[in-house]
């Protein structure tokens, strides 16, 4: 019977347990997948904390890939035995489940099973916000908070595809130097620099048109700071823990800015889009302008550990369950 790690409770990661499931045949417009890879992302954080409430019991993850081992009636978008990856649908921390076939991508040839399952959804990210939720010009100035996270160096490699100038943060030395071998122009560590202050310095007083921040509590108030009059706040994660209230006059006083709290997901929710996204972030992949960072793997039985270190900050670039 296959495994998978399943949530009966909100909390830590003590809370995820791997038990057995049952998986039936697809059924229409299914397909049946036998993961190879399994995707951690730090939104899977939030489902199993509760920030992001699921209905319990429930599975965790949103990205793997693997084999279709089935397909059900009408499932034109894949055939037994293509290789596939997705991103979305809760429960990719399984050895195998059933998926919804127009959720499923089929991998090209050049890109393998492990740098699909590490990249998609952060690659779909960058496609989303760095083309759709704003279209970042060559030459513009960014700043990218995390730079040298699992988001932060696919989203690093792509601005500097697009000709951005990339302004990164980091917690340390050592991601530091990850963030500037990425791409990074410029990087601040914010442990002991004052992101505000340089990114100022740096813009010469303008600031930039664009801020990327998935830490939430810590640097929100900050990046609003770091933005040119009608700048916009693209803040897409809580690292640092939930953003309290906010007074809007806040965004007025600023300079007429705007922000958004965008999800990957709305992104590709249709077809098409999700096609389009598919498209080019292989297509970067394929060029060698995205490198993939897989810098830990741990055994699905072993999530919770993946968890731990991902919210201690303890890891570079992907992370990857092995099935």
């Amino acid at each position: 019977m296959p495994k998978a790690i399943r949530f009966h409770a909100p909390g830590g990661p003590e809370v995820m347990r791997l038990e057995d499931v049952t998986i039936g045949d697809p059924g229409p417009g299914e397909a049946r997948v036998r993961h190879t890879a399994i995707g951690v992302n730090f939104v899977d954080t939030y489902h199993r904390s509760g920030l992001y409430p699921l209905q319990i019991p429930s599975g965790l993850g949103v990205e793997a890939a693997g084999v279709v081992e089935a397909v059900g009636v009408g499932a034109s978008q894949v055939r037994a035995g293509d290789r596939v990856v997705y991103t979305g649908p809760i429960g990719s921390y399984s050895e195998a489940r059933v998926v919804p076939a127009d959720r499923l991508v089929v991998v090209p040839d050049g890109v393998t099973d492990r740098q699909a399952a590490a990249v998609f959804t952060k690659g779909l990210t960058a496609w989303a916000f760095l083309t759709r939720t704003h279209a970042v010009a060559s030459g513009e100035a960014v700043l990218l908070h995390a730079a040298a996270g699992g988001v932060g160096l696919v989203m690093v490699q792509w601005l500097k595809a697009l000709g951005a100038t990339v302004i990164g943060t980091a917690g340390s030395d050592e991601k530091a130097a990850r963030a500037r071998a990425a791409g990074c122009d410029h990087v601040i560590v914010y442990a002991r620099e004052d992101f505000v202050r340089r990114v100022r310095e740096l813009t010469n007083g303008a600031g930039v048109p664009v801020v990327y921040d998935s830490v939430g509590k810590a640097t929100f108030e900050g990046s609003l700071d770091c933005l040119a009059p009608r700048g916009l706040m693209v803040s897409f994660g809580n690292a640092s823990g939930a953003i309290p209230p906010f007074d809007i006059m806040g965004l007025s006083r600023r300079g007429s800015l705007f922000l958004t709290r965008p999800s990957v997901f709305h992104y590709v929710g249709r077809r098409e889009d999700l096609e389009a996204g598919a498209a080019a972030v292989f297509g970067m992949l394929r060029s060698g302008r995205l490198k993939v960072e897989i810098s830990r793997t741990w055994p699905l039985a072993e999530a919770a550990e993946a968890h731990r270190a991902l919210q201690a900050r303890e890891t570079v670039g992907s992370v990857l369950l092995t099935p």
